[in-house]
């Protein structure tokens, strides 16, 4: 019985193979191998990880931050950036998935949601870059990316549930990702401007006969209201957090009263505006919280099990250790990041990762940022990538699947660009944190 958690993975994965939801399937093997370590005991374990859940402070920013997505998704804020961004893109080589990109990255540091942030900028920019005559593959490799960045950029929901469960503040992880993933984005534009430079073809300038006719004066004040918006609510949340003012869900909830504020002021906040946002907040916090209760009490039947005495034997026996044991880590982060949703790999893998990490000496909070950014990767890599799911579903029939799936590689080479500059330059991940808390 000493080495019983070790089976807990395998056992996992056949239900997964079977089709049972993730939630499900960590909940049933965790009882089948919890009544085999304690008896009936699994019972009131079980009931005992229940309450701790949902009395945890911190994933009480989930809904909220949630909610701030759906009802920005609705407040006209988002057309407002779109067209102000493109005022001052649209004339550069690129300029369109330049706006885009550029657009993705204030969104998605307003929301933390990557589905939201695809969904809202693929309506808005897809139109557009069609009209234009863009390539479809950097159409589809473009908002891919740019709706990406909402799992990197602070606020990222994958964030407020990955902080706990290692055993970080937080905040030092949100100033950790936020330079990262400001970097990310910066690849994503150099290689959009790379590539229309040696294809023009790929993204055609907009001629001067499609030029708005506004003076400088003009964009400044159109940017300018339409910017203010966004920018107010990345200060109240992560200004907040960042700064010690607020706890996540202080924050939060100042962010979704700000969207709620700012679709008054736009008048899009009707009842069945506010009724639609509540109901997907409802059902979107319900699967997390779903998940992040299986993933507790699978963890905790796997370490009571043996599961982690067993896979420090098992690294013993064939000499892993140190940079070895990091790498096999990340490879399959990346490997599950395929078939699996981000939160239920963070619930599965960070649970076991941190203590090896931990014993060989690794800094916690650089291997969590670089664990976020390989599963950005996977987010984004076919053939089971998420990211284009969320494409297929709101992309015209002339945008193809092998169109989203060459669109998206030059765009993981940027991704893996990132990862190599985290290793070779942790301050990447770490300086931030420094300076705002000292650690």
């Amino acid at each position: 019985m000493t080495f019983l958690g070790i089976w807990m993975f395998p056992a996992l994965f056949v239900f997964i193979a079977l089709g049972f939801p993730i939630a499900f399937s960590m909940l049933g093997v965790s009882l089948v191998f919890g009544y085999l370590r304690f008896g009936d005991k699994i019972i009131p374990l079980m009931v005992s990880k229940v309450n701790e859940v949902g009395s945890n402070y911190v994933l009480g920013a989930i809904p909220l931050f949630i909610l701030m997505g759906a009802l920005l998704q609705r407040s006209g804020v988002a057309e407002r950036l779109y067209d102000a961004v493109h005022l001052w893109t649209r004339r550069l080589p690129g300029g369109l998935a330049i706006g885009t990109v550029i657009m993705s990255t204030i969104f998605a540091a307003s929301t933390g949601v990557s589905g939201a942030t695809e969904t809202v900028i693929g309506l808005l920019a897809i139109p557009a870059m069609l009209k234009h005559n863009y390539s479809k593959e950097l159409i589809s490799g473009t908002i891919c990316a740019g709706g990406s960045l909402g799992t990197i950029i602070p606020p990222s929901i994958t964030v407020i549930v990955l902080a706990p469960i290692a055993s970080l503040p937080v905040g030092s992880l949100f100033a950790g990702i936020l330079l990262p993933g400001l970097l990310m984005a910066s690849l994503f534009l150099a290689y959009i401007l790379f590539i229309s430079f040696i294809k023009p073809e790929a993204a055609p300038r907009i001629s001067s006969a499609e030029h708005d006719g506004l003076t400088s004066a003009d964009r400044l004040r159109i940017t300018l209201t339409a910017l203010l918006p966004p920018v107010a609510l990345i200060v109240i949340v992560l200004g907040s957090i960042l700064k010690g003012w607020a706890t996540p869900t202080e924050a939060a909830a100042c962010g979704a009263f700000g969207c709620f504020l700012v679709g008054l002021l736009h008048g899009k906040m009707t009842f069945a505006v506010l009724k639609d946002a509540l109901l997907r907040t409802l059902g979107v916090t319900a699967m997390i919280i779903m998940i992040v209760l299986a993933g507790n009490i699978f963890s905790t039947v796997f370490y009571s099990a043996g599961g982690m005495q067993a896979l420090n034997s098992l690294m013993t026996s064939y000499g892993v250790s140190g940079w070895g044991a990091v790498t096999a880590i990340l490879a399959l982060t990346f490997i599950a990041g395929f078939v699996l949703d981000l939160i239920s790999v963070i619930l599965i893998v960070i649970p076991v990762a941190m203590p090896v990490i931990q014993h060989f000496g690794v800094d916690p909070l650089w291997f969590a940022v670089v664990f976020l950014v390989i599963l950005q990767c996977a987010y984004l890599t076919p053939p089971m990538a998420p990211s284009i799911f969320y494409l297929r579903g709101i992309a015209p029939a002339e945008i193809t699947l092998m169109h989203m799936y060459r669109g998206v590689v030059p765009f993981i080479f940027m991704q893996v660009a990132t990862v190599g500059l985290i290793v070779l330059f942790p301050s990447l991940a770490t300086w931030l944190p420094r300076l705002f808390y000292g650690n």
